[in-house]
């Protein structure tokens, strides 16, 4: 299997333990992956010091880039990366994209994933969807993203709000292309 070279985009959503729950499989699934790129917006950082009480984010061994450093390889086709997930991705994000607004690193790199035709991944964490948020992921989707709803399952009964986001995680992974063990429904 080739190694992926994988971006992972933080946005201000909640659901924050989506983004570390990720960060953290990434660790053990190196073996398959080439390099994380990691982006985050100012509101990325300061909801996940809200929900999670802590700045872990900053204690990873991946690559972060600013959210406005568009020399960052990943701006750019010829880099060449071969997934991006947004996770959690706000709807002004995925509005953004939907309407080919690249006025940050989020949001150029999900351009450029999409126009390579690559894999752009988008955990979108909200609810109730507007009329406006469904037509912008329908047009996310037509332009071949995928929108995976941070909807956790239960059918696998975690016992802690971490074993319930990871559902939703292990959905991702998968998604990616990636190989870990996780729940399999009558497996």
């Amino acid at each position: 299997m080739k190694k992926k070279k994988i971006i992972v985009a933080i946005t201000g959503a909640s659901g924050s333990i989506y983004a570390k729950l990720l960060l953290d499989a990434f660790l053990k699934l190196e073996a398959q992956i080439d390099r994380v790129a990691v982006v985050m917006s100012d509101n990325a950082k300061q909801v996940w010091e809200t929900e999670l009480n802590d700045i872990s984010y900053q204690q990873y061994p991946f690559t972060f880039y600013h959210k406005m450093d568009f020399n960052a390889p990943f701006a750019s086709g010829s880099a060449k990366y071969d997934t991006m997930i947004i996770i959690p991705c706000s709807m002004g994000t995925i509005g953004r994209i939907a309407h080919g607004i690249s006025n940050d690193l989020i949001t150029r790199a999900a351009d450029v994933i999409l126009k390579e035709r690559r894999k752009l991944i988008t955990v979108v964490r909200d609810t109730p969807f507007n009329l406006i948020h469904l037509q912008n992921m329908k047009t996310v989707t037509e332009a071949g993203g995928i929108v995976c709803p941070a909807v956790p399952s239960f059918y696998s009964l975690p016992k802690t709000i971490e074993e319930l986001a990871q559902t939703v995680v292990d959905r991702v992974i998968d998604l990616a292309g990636l190989e870990k063990e996780s729940y399999r429904w009558n497996e």
